[in-house]
C-alpha cells in the first residue's frame, strides 16, 4: 500500500500578458512571469499539476511535465473586463455569491476533488498544483479555515507558492 501524503504545494500562476482581446483563460505568461516561473523553489521529484490554462501550466513547465485538471481552473463568472474588479473579487472570496459566479461551494467540492485524487496519484511524491487565486482561495477556506480570505487573496502575489498541511489544517508561504 502506498503512503499517501497530506501536503500538497499550491503555486498561484505568475504574471500573465493581460490583453482585453484575449479571453483570460488563455492568456499566456508574460516575459517577467515566465522569469518568476522559473525562480520558483518547488520540491524536487514532484507530481506536478496545473489548471487548464495557459499561465497556470506555463507557471510550472520550467520545473518538469505538467499534467493538467480542470478542476483547478479559476472561478467560473460573468465580470466585465474594466471596473473595480479587486473589490468584486474579494466581496466573492469573503461570502458574497455574486449572480453569474460559480457558486463558491461548488469551486470548493471540485477543487477538493482535483486535490484527493492527485494526492492519491502522487503517493509518497509532493504534490504542486498551479491555480488561481479566488478558486485557491475558496477552497482553503474550506480545507484549513482561512480566518480572513479576502486579506489571504488580496496578499497572494504572482507567482506564489504555499505549503498546505491538511492534516494540520495550516498553510504557509514556501
Amino acid at each position: 500500500m502506498r503512503r499517501v501524503l497530506r501536503q500538497v504545494f499550491l503555486v498561484r500562476h505568475a504574471m500573465p500578458a493581460v490583453d482585453a482581446q484575449v479571453p483570460p483563460d488563455r492568456w499566456d505568461l508574460d516575459p517577467a512571469g515566465r522569469a518568476a516561473a522559473r525562480a520558483l523553489a518547488l520540491p524536487p521529484h514532484a507530481v506536478l499539476v496545473s489548471s487548464t490554462e495557459p499561465k497556470a501550466r506555463q507557471t510550472l513547465e520550467p520545473a518538469g511535465p505538467v499534467r493538467t485538471d480542470p478542476r483547478f481552473v479559476e472561478v467560473t463568472r460573468d465580470e466585465p473586463f474594466h471596473g473595480d474588479y479587486r473589490a468584486r473579487r474579494r466581496s466573492y472570496v469573503d461570502g458574497d455569491d455574486h449572480p453569474g459566479w460559480e457558486p463558491r461551494r461548488l469551486v470548493a467540492a471540485r477543487f477538493d476533488a482535483g486535490v484527493s485524487f492527485w494526492l492519491r496519484e502522487a503517493g509518497a511524491r509532493p504534490l504542486v498544483i498551479a491555480t488561481h487565486g479566488m478558486a485557491m482561495t475558496v477552497w482553503l477556506a474550506a480545507a484549513v479555515g482561512l480566518a480572513d480570505p479576502g486579506g489571504f487573496w488580496a496578499g497572494l502575489r504572482l507567482p506564489d507558492l504555499l505549503e498546505v498541511d491538511l492534516a494540520a489544517r495550516t498553510w504557509r508561504r514556501a
